[in-house]
């Protein structure tokens, strides 16, 4: 049932996921940082005020997430208790050299550090630190960004591509063929990429950022 109180707790429950108080949530999206504060969900004569489709709208946008994902967080009832867990991390600017990844993305060799972050439905997992401006304004220089090689990839899903050449990078996945693979860039000053499959190592889906 989409109740008030499960609405509302569902929001907490995406913040959380993200490592965000519900105001960092609401500045990631774009929002007034007020728009989730607790002094927000009832009106002066103690009416319940419901979020707007708008403002949670721009949350699924902003968190890389789908309404399924946040009506299964309203079912739930909120947040569940939130433990770390420990992944791997590395440099953006460092993964393109060779022996940090096996020939599926999964993360292999020496030199990766760790990082604590809440934990996700996905089995393996890990950090990568962003380098670079391609992706502003979403990922900044120093944002953690989390990657999946398993998980399933459409196109808009935002990405991390190694090519054959070493080359790794943080893209938006704009159309995949059997033969080719588009890639933009959120930051309009640099221009769609294209590549053969044959040119593409490995490519996984970056879930989340903790920023």
């Amino acid at each position: 049932m989409f109740s008030h109180d499960r609405v509302w707790a569902a929001i907490d429950a995406m913040a959380a996921r993200q490592g965000l108080s519900p105001s960092g949530l609401a500045r990631r999206a774009g929002l007034d940082p007020t728009t989730f504060n607790k002094s927000k969900r009832n009106a002066t004569d103690g009416r319940p005020r419901w979020p707007s489709t708008e403002s949670i709208s721009k949350i699924i946008q902003a968190t890389n997430s789908s309404f399924d994902e946040f009506a299964d967080l309203v079912r739930e009832g909120g947040p569940r208790r939130i433990r770390s867990i420990t992944v791997p991390l590395l440099g953006l600017a460092q993964a393109g050299g060779g022996g940090y990844f096996d020939d599926a993305g999964f993360p292999a060799g020496q030199g990766w550090d760790e990082i604590q972050l809440p934990p996700t439905d996905e089995d393996a997992v890990y950090a990568l630190e962003v380098t670079g401006q391609s992706m502003m304004p979403l990922y900044r220089e120093g944002d953690i960004v989390i990657v999946s090689p398993t998980a399933s990839l459409r196109r808009g899903d935002r990405v991390v591509v190694k090519t054959r050449e070493g080359e790794v990078m943080a893209k938006v996945l704009q159309r995949q063929t059997a033969k080719t693979i588009e890639l933009a860039s959120l930051n309009p000053d640099f221009p769609p990429l294209h590549f053969n499959v044959d040119q593409i190592d490995w490519m996984a889906r970056i879930l989340w950022a903790s920023q």
